[in-house]
């Protein structure tokens, strides 16, 4: 009876591979679209971080509000964590000057100050709490923050390191590969590597959707913004619509 209610109140998704590949899709839809929109449609990035923020701020609170974990509703607000954090970073690292090594390390301390905040709290920062709006509000935020952070990071790797896009995604690959090592064979805990899981794909995420609409000249595909949304954003339709979805159970 317990464990029925416990699935019943979790509103976030239950760790399967299904969600890391929903997840990774979801980073790199949050690219090209975050680019379509700035770039493509000359829109700029602040005003695009403006759109994109309304989006994250109606999803969080709707995914808030929401009394049972409803699966694309969930997917639709990481989604728009992705795309807010990707004009928000190129926003911070490009207009304001601040450059991809700034703007990772400004960010990367604002992700610690935020899960340091959520343990002080509420005592742990593993996703199996999330249960209650405060833990809800703390998870979102520290979402955004990774979400960001992957994009700034992603970009330092890619173009200040000289790696270029499959470089960088080779190192961002082999990073994950890593901590699915750990996760299997060491007694590492469990949320640190799924916390350092989730930023990684973002980069990872970051540089893939670069390499696919990025010019030639640059090292890409040049598939084009919106046509590399648009197929990324139907391979996570159906994703969701038939790899299994069930909410985590809750831990007390």
């Amino acid at each position: 009876m317990n464990a029925e209610r416990d699935d019943f109140v979790s509103k976030v998704p239950e760790i399967t591979l299904g969600f890391w590949i929903i997840k990774i899709l979801a980073t790199t839809l949050g690219e090209t679209g975050g680019d379509a929109l700035s770039m493509t449609l000359d829109l700029g990035y602040l005003a695009s971080t403006a759109i994109f923020a309304v989006v994250f701020a109606i999803a969080v609170a709707t995914q808030i509000a929401a009394k049972r974990f409803r699966p694309w509703l969930y997917w639709t607000t990481i989604i728009a964590t992705t795309t807010v954090g990707t004009t928000l970073a190129d926003f911070a690292d490009r207009s304001l000057g601040i450059g991809y090594s700034g703007g990772s390390a400004l960010l990367l301390a604002a992700l610690l100050v935020t899960l340091f905040a959520w343990r002080r709290t509420l005592g742990t920062v593993a996703v199996a709490s999330v249960s209650t709006p405060r833990a809800e509000a703390f998870y979102w935020l520290t979402i955004l923050f990774s979400q960001t952070l992957g994009t700034a990071l992603g970009d330092w790797t890619a173009d200040t390191m000289a790696l270029g896009y499959l470089g960088a995604a080779l190192v961002f690959g082999a990073a994950l590969v890593l901590v699915a090592a750990a996760w299997r064979f060491t007694s590492i805990s469990r949320t640190a590597l799924f916390w350092a899981a989730f930023v990684l794909t973002r980069p990872l995420g970051a540089v893939v959707g670069d390499f696919l609409d990025k010019p030639l000249a640059q090292g890409g595909l040049d598939l084009g913004r919106f046509a590399a949304s648009g197929v990324l954003l139907l391979a996570i339709v159906a994703c969701i619509a038939f790899l299994p979805q069930r909410a985590a159970r809750t831990a007390h």
